[in-house]
């Protein structure tokens, strides 16, 4: 008996929070991720969630938003650093296991995307590792353009580097 992955939840059910790292919503996305980074390159990915000072995600050069669900459970988030003065960097997009394929990783790249554009960012730049296939084709679905060889083993690249430039939003 296959299992069906329930709907996507309605812009209704969703809240949309930027809180600090340190925050314990973020905790268990963060752990996750670390855990399936771990089982994908084989070592032990804890340390590289720690790799940034906390204050790197804080405004007003960054921030960590998370997708919340009505009854408060933190189901994806991300983060973005300053990485030049007019480039933010995404970092930690994250959908936890129980909510994939629902949209809502694109949903946290809109949102990243919105609050840099906000805070003055220009362009995103954004890697992934080579054994991110689902990361790889979330960034080239939503609009970012690879700045390696896609034809390439990814193997042999290493971090496989993205970048997109932001455009000013039309007023209507």
């Amino acid at each position: 008996m296959t299992s069906v992955a329930p709907p996507p939840p309605s812009p209704a059910e969703l809240t949309v929070v930027e809180v600090p790292v340190s925050d314990p919503r973020v905790k268990p996305l963060l752990r996750e991720l670390a855990d399936e980074y771990s089982t994908r390159y084989g070592e032990d990915a804890h340390a590289e969630m720690t790799r940034y000072p906390d204050e790197e995600f804080t405004a007003p050069h960054g921030g960590v938003l998370l997708l919340l669900l009505e009854h408060g459970e933190p189901v994806a988030g991300g983060a973005f650093r300053r990485y030049d003065e007019t480039t933010a960097e995404l970092k930690r997009i994250w959908t936890h296991s129980a909510h994939r394929r629902r949209g809502l990783a694109r949903r946290v790249i809109a949102e990243l995307e919105r609050e840099a554009r906000a805070r003055g960012y220009r362009r995103i730049h954004l890697t992934t590792g080579p054994r991110q296939p689902e990361a790889r084709g979330l960034y080239l679905a939503t609009g970012y353009t690879p700045l390696f060889d896609t034809k390439a083993d990814p193997e042999t690249i290493g971090p496989l580097p993205f970048e997109k430039h932001l455009t000013t939003p039309s007023r209507t």
